[in-house]
């Protein structure tokens, strides 16, 4: 009887189906500590416990795409083990604070199922929440991946596509309790821009560039426990490169984006993301964002601003996306549509 487990493939999910995934992660200062490491990370209310309380909170948080990996992070080796690529998020919302000592655990609900026309792979869409020790949920979000089928005879399920939603309604956004940035201070977070200083359809080039480094995204991926083949075993792809995580382009964005919106402190909501090309090793990634739109909030001196980041490989054309067939530009690597809170 085989002992090891070959992950699932396309033809294993059935819609809903509920999946509890293995390996809870009680998080500490340590992942604060990598992920600032590995990242330009150096926006105030993540990396000081004094400027967090000044704001209303108990004490500085785990950056929100940190809590955001190690829930996805679980969900690997039972939704994306065999993929060919990840290929997009809805409806995500940052629903609880995550703060060191708290211990995460994540489920998923398959959702949609489509068979892809050449029959060796399909499109899986899962509905996957983070949940804490006091069974709280503090991250729920939707994505859908491409998986390999393991027997091509096997039967094409119906295919089903779940309605969702193309932006998360800014009045259904958690805002954290007792956040107030009335007292805010824009000396020490970086930046004197606040939110009322932004106009929705604005662009912000964020200049600075990461190369990136085989080890350092190899390093990421193994602290968030993902397990994907594809970005650690070199004869898996037939080009025999180690394909660099998608989150791992997340947060070097999010990061590059404190050069313009150092402010924009807190993400409560995730509308879109698409991983529009591949990253490899030796590639320098650059980013820009565009203001989508603005929320008013019920928590004193805050306000929601919705922000569109995109990646591209340097040298790209400056604020280029999609071209006329409405595909993305090859320079592009990542197109995230976000909530965040800010100031106002």
């Amino acid at each position: 009887m085989a002992k090891t487990n070959p992950g699932r493939f396309f033809e294993d999910y059935q819609l809903g189906q509920v999946i509890d995934h293995a390996v809870p992660r009680t998080v500490s200062g340590g992942e604060r500590a990598l992920y600032h490491a590995l990242y330009p990370a150096r926006h105030a209310l993540y990396s000081s416990d004094e400027f967090a309380r000044n704001c209303g909170l108990p004490a500085s948080p785990l950056d929100d795409m940190a809590a955001f990996h190690v829930v996805f992070g679980k969900t690997v080796p039972d939704v994306s083990l065999n993929a060919v690529a990840n290929l997009g998020y809805a409806e995500g919302r940052f629903l609880q604070p995550v703060y060191p000592g708290d211990t995460l655990r994540s489920t998923s609900e398959v959702i949609g199922l489509k068979q892809n026309s050449n029959g060796k792979t399909g499109v899986v869409y899962v509905r996957s929440k983070g949940w804490n020790q006091r069974d709280e949920v503090v991250l729920d979000y939707v994505r859908w991946v491409m998986v390999r089928k393991n027997n091509l005879d096997a039967p094409a399920p119906d295919t089903v596509l779940p309605e969702l939603s193309k932006v998360v309604d800014p009045s259904t956004l958690a805002i954290p309790s007792g956040l107030d940035f009335s007292n805010y201070d824009f000396t020490l977070a970086g930046e004197p821009h606040r939110w009322g200083d932004y106009e929705i359809g604005e662009t912000i080039d964020h200049v600075d560039g990461v190369t990136l480094e085989e080890a350092e995204h190899m390093m990421a991926t193994r602290l968030w426990q993902n397990t994907a083949k594809v970005h650690f075993d070199a004869t898996f792809r037939p080009d025999g490169q180690r394909l660099i995580y998608g989150g791992h382009i997340i947060s070097l964005a999010r990061t590059l984006s404190f050069n313009g919106l150092a402010n924009a402190q807190m993400i409560v909501g995730l509308n879109a993301g698409a991983h529009a090309n591949p990253a490899f090793s030796g590639l320098t990634v650059k980013a820009w964002s565009e203001v989508l739109d603005k929320a008013e909030t019920s928590a004193p001196g805050v306000g929601a601003i919705r922000l569109r980041l995109v990646a591209v490989k340097a040298g790209a054309e400056p604020f280029a996306l999609k071209g006329e067939d409405g595909k993305y530009q090859p320079d592009v690597l990542l197109d995230l549509d976000y909530w965040a809170l800010m100031p106002v």
